[in-house]
């Protein structure tokens, strides 16, 4: 179960976030939207555990994995080594296999700058989801990128996510990810911006 109550977040005097409350049951999925500078990402990095210099209070699991905008790979280490680092209990046969699902099988040694753009992107997720974690944070992956392969990965994103069951908060400003991820849209808006979110079974 993720529960937060955050009731405020200041940069400087500036008062970013005011009242924000989300319960999460296991496997639940929200999108959170709202218009560039909202504080959706800023949300997202106190969720994570990456901020916390805010005013409330956060329960979060442990396992959780956080994709960013870009896919935020390390130049001088392997496809391979893009993953273990980061998951050093997964075998290389682990890794492999999820290499293959998201259609890198024969990528393992490759750097990401020998990697396209999509594929790069392909790499980012795999590390996502290369080991089970309760909560799964997406923040924008999806931005910028051309029809086709947004498509692409919203649909490895989706198997992945069914495969896991792990519980989802995506941020985005696009509604029609949401859908189809097959997420609750939840609004933060206002200034300071709110939002409230209870578990779909309460």
């Amino acid at each position: 179960m993720l529960e937060v109550n955050v009731t405020g977040k200041f940069f400087g005097d500036q008062k970013i976030l005011g009242a924000c409350k989300l319960k999460l049951k296991p496997a639940e999925r929200i999108s959170i939207l709202g218009p560039s500078g909202v504080g959706k990402s800023t949300l997202l990095r106190i969720i994570s555990g990456l901020d916390t210099n805010f005013e409330g209070v956060v329960k979060c699991p442990e396992k959780l994995a956080f994709m960013f905008q870009g896919p935020n790979l390390l130049a001088w280490r392997t496809c391979y080594q893009n993953l273990l680092i980061f998951h050093p209990e997964v075998s290389q046969t682990g890794a492999t296999q999820m290499l293959e699902q998201v259609g890198l099988g024969d990528k393992g040694f490759f750097y990401p700058d020998q990697l396209s753009l999509g594929q790069q992107r392909r790499l980012a997720l795999a590390r996502t989801f290369l080991s089970p974690a309760d909560i799964i944070l997406l923040d924008e992956p999806f931005t910028s990128l051309d029809p086709k392969l947004k498509l692409e990965m919203l649909t490895l994103t989706r198997t992945l996510l069914d495969q896991s069951k792990s519980t989802l908060v995506h941020v985005t400003h696009d509604i029609s990810e949401s859908e189809y991820l097959m997420s609750n849209a939840v609004e933060l808006k206002g200034n300071p911006a709110t939002l409230h979110h209870q578990a779909s079974d309460e």
